[in-house]
């Protein structure tokens, strides 16, 4: 799992995704040789701090956001948050800013963040949970599982990918913004008719761990009733374990494909987790390789 816990180990708060960008960059230079199909790549300042690959013929596109929640130095020693962390007393944090590493606590709650690191953070500087990866036999348990394992597996779909858009986004964590460019490009470039969002979503009394991957029928948001159709009979059809979600709340980067101008059919299909926004989020393995394994079998399918 060497992979995974460099993807774990890289900071990436919404609105500062260049490093992780670059690190996908690089890794798909470096493997794409061994892919089956070799993708064009649209990488640089004209695409911000997004990733875009094409394998082939696309009629389905992947997302994985790549960004994360964290927080944001103010004045006075506050913390804002960025995207909606679980604010915990005590929980370490770290960053950089001009002058050197940064590790501290957070100090206080939802009333009023602080930190106590020892001098003055520089205004605008990112925060984000001191990582700590923990795997046994059945779970991995660590920050920043959203969206890392949504990474994870797009990337390692690229491996026996044959056709299709996998796009690597920015700031979802933090209301969104990147998908309307994205799509807008994609729809010109070489368009698609659907869309898989590669996700982590939430534990609840309907989902469990070792159940299967989810594949989500809503969140806060509706996709259509003849797709989601479909791709249940697909998911049936592959023999991979899996569980049907249907939630009030909740959202993903299918919210802006649902509204946008293009009339594209979307679903979120990711592993469960717990403690979910806190430093311990937690992931079974036997649900990570079933999201490996539907992502592979649907974009053939697809």
């Amino acid at each position: 799992m060497k992979f995974l816990f460099e993807l774990l180990s890289k900071q990436s708060v919404s609105g500062d995704e260049s490093d992780m960008a670059q690190y996908i960059f690089d890794y798909v230079q470096k493997r794409a040789f061994s892919w089956k199909v070799q993708p064009e790549v649209f990488f640089g300042e004209d695409f911000h701090d997004c990733v875009l690959l094409k394998f082939g013929t696309p009629t389905t596109a992947v997302f994985a956001h790549i960004d994360t929640i964290g927080f944001m130095a103010r004045y006075q020693n506050q913390l804002i948050p960025v995207g909606g962390p679980e604010i915990i007393e005590g929980t370490r944090l770290v960053g950089k800013d001009r002058k050197g590493e940064i590790s501290c606590k957070i100090v206080g709650g939802e009333d009023g963040c602080f930190h106590d690191f020892p001098r003055g953070i520089d205004r605008g500087t990112r925060l984000s949970f001191e990582q700590n990866i923990r795997v046994d036999e059945d779970y991995i348990q660590a920050a920043y599982l959203d969206n890392r394992l949504g990474v994870y597996n797009a990337l390692k779909l690229c491996e026996s990918l044959e056709n299709g858009w996998v796009v690597f986004s920015t700031y979802e964590e933090h209301g969104g913004g990147s998908m309307p460019f994205l799509l807008s490009f994609i729809q010109n470039k070489a368009p698609v008719r659907q869309a898989l969002i590669s996700d982590i979503t939430w534990i609840t009394e309907g989902v469990e761990h070792h159940k299967g991957v989810v594949v989500s029928i809503r969140d806060k948001f509706i996709p259509r009733r003849r797709f989601i159709d479909r791709l249940v009979a697909l998911a049936e059809e592959s023999g991979v374990p899996f569980q049907l979600e249907v939630e009030a709340f909740g959202g993903s980067d299918g919210r802006e494909v649902q509204f946008s101008p293009y009339l594209i059919d979307w679903c979120f299909i990711g592993a469960a987790e717990d403690e979910v926004h806190t430093p311990n989020e937690k992931v079974s393995l036997f649900d990570l390789d079933c999201m490996l394994k539907m992502y592979r079998f649907l974009m053939e399918k697809l």
